[in-house]
């Protein structure tokens, strides 16, 4: 059984940093220590031991659990009281068969039973997720049980049962509230404590239901794992971290997970920034003073004397495209920037789509996490004649009509994919706005693989400026603490 539990240790580590998590062999010698020790009696107590061991950073743990359970699964193949059945035949009967099970999952949702929603999560796969088609025999799919089932519709019933209890027990109002009679009326007649309790207990229920979808989805990947092999599920079933989320595949989930990690992220990097500029401001060695100071050391220079350069906060200029291909990329790093931008003297954003419009009051001027989707879909004022990426036509309009905001301390930071519709480029407006700027850095969301195919300009434009790929929160970090000139 040891050597089966370090080939599975190994096969865990292996997996987990493929999605990105850095696993050293001392990491793994300490988890194996921890197993060992722990024993296999009790699943999240080991769990535990293994994040401890294995995990540097808090972002990374859900990676982590959706990868523990497919490595060291709750159970092998089907559980007790589940039975894998064939598809329903017709509609008719998924119909029917889902209408039972939301009924199980109500009662279940009014009890708190976290037993009966861990079995009926693996009735629902079994019974609801498996695939009929031959290529895919023995596999199941969460999304195809969770659209038949349809848990969130199960809230409304689950409140009724809730509400039918309260009524039934001892001095209940019937209100679902639990209290008594004679509390202070809204509008409507009812008591503005039972209103207050039933958007409580729904917003309950409804994190109640999302930790069920999790639980479905945790099921699948364990049955599927036992059909197409532990590797295979880990590398494609199971969602990279946030961080390694590719800015141009996020969905709206994936987007607003990632805007809440934008204030924790700015602090991070506005710290390192703040070192970086101490460090730069030390300035180069001055010979004179330090051949004058070793003379009381006869001559040798123990205290290097150093020419302190007068500390100055650059400008920054951002000019992003926000076009429907890139729109979410480039929302994320203009609001990273806007929780930046006490660390800069001055800062411009300057959005596109073929035209330039000067978005830095909407932006800047807004408080720190305030909706700003009224700046970033107003696009009306960033096109001509089509909504489609004309790269150098706004090159041309940065140098007729914004050239003033960029000088020798400017620094500027293009978002975009390089795809310009094969129209024309203007290497020579780009050559003009590099030639002006202190620096300018350019920041691909695509792939580098990516550049330079179908209407990408992207290898051209890298002869003019410096284009680094972008395509995640971590390049992104790493990009403004180490390359972001300030």
């Amino acid at each position: 059984m040891s050597t089966a539990l370090d080939s599975r240790l190994v096969g865990f580590a292996r997996a987990l940093r493929t999605h990105g998590v850095v696993v050293g062999t001392s990491e793994v010698v300490d988890a194996g220590a921890a197993a060992h020790v722990l024993g296999l009696d009790d699943r999240e107590r080991l769990r535990e031991g293994l994040a401890a061991a294995l995990l540097r950073r808090a972002g990374q743990r859900q990676v982590f659990d959706d990868l523990y359970d497919v490595w060291f699964p709750a159970a092998v193949g089907t559980r007790l009281g589940t039975h894998d059945t064939d598809p329903p035949e017709t509609a008719a009967d998924r119909r029917t068969l889902a209408a039972e099970l939301r009924d199980d999952l109500s009662r279940a949702l009014a009890a708190h039973d976290e037993q009966a929603l861990d079995e009926l999560a693996a009735r629902t796969v079994a019974e609801l997720g498996r695939l009929a088609n031959q290529a895919t025999t023995g596999s199941f799919s969460a999304q195809q049980a969770l659209d038949a089932l349809a848990p969130e519709t199960a809230i409304a019933a689950a409140l009724a049962r809730m509400q039918d209890a309260a009524q039934d027990a001892t001095g209940g109002s019937g209100d679902g509230s639990g209290g008594s009679e004679g509390q202070g009326s809204g509008a409507g007649g009812a008591p503005s404590g039972a209103r207050f309790a039933d958007r409580f207990t729904r917003d309950e229920l409804r994190t109640e239901v999302a930790a069920f979808r999790r639980r479905v989805e945790a099921e699948t990947r364990r049955r599927n794992a036992e059909a197409r092999g532990a590797d295979r599920i880990s590398r494609y079933a199971v969602r990279a971290p946030a961080e390694q989320t590719s800015f141009l595949l996020a969905g709206p989930a994936e987007l607003d997970e990632l805007r809440s990690a934008i204030q924790p992220l700015s602090r991070k990097l506005a710290t390192r920034l703040a070192a970086r500029r101490r460090r730069a401001s030390r300035g180069a060695i001055d010979i004179r003073r330090t051949l004058r100071r070793s003379m009381s050391t006869g001559g040798i220079p123990l205290r290097p004397a150093l020419q302190h350069a007068s500390p100055h906060r650059p400008d920054l200029v951002i000019l992003c495209d926000l076009s429907a291909s890139v729109a979410g990329f480039s929302r994320f790093t203009i609001l990273l920037v806007q929780a930046l931008a006490a660390q800069f003297r001055r800062v411009r954003i300057l959005g596109f789509v073929n035209r330039v419009d000067d978005l830095t009051d909407d932006v800047i001027g807004a408080p720190p996490g305030s909706d700003l989707s009224h700046a970033f879909d107003d696009l009306s004022r960033m096109t001509r004649w089509h909504r489609n990426s004309d790269y150098g036509a706004v090159f041309a309009d940065v140098v007729e009509h914004h050239l003033d905001v960029i000088g020798h301390r400017t620094a500027v930071l293009i978002l975009g994919d390089a795809r310009s519709n094969n129209t024309d480029p203007q290497f020579d407006m780009l050559r003009e706005i590099a030639g002006r700027a202190r620096h300018v850095s350019w920041l691909n969301p695509e792939p580098h693989r990516m550049w330079g195919s179908g209407d990408s300009l992207a290898l051209r434009y890298s002869e003019i400026v410096d284009m680094h790929e972008c395509r995640n929160v971590a390049q992104l970090r790493e990009f403004v603490s180490r390359l972001l000139p300030v």
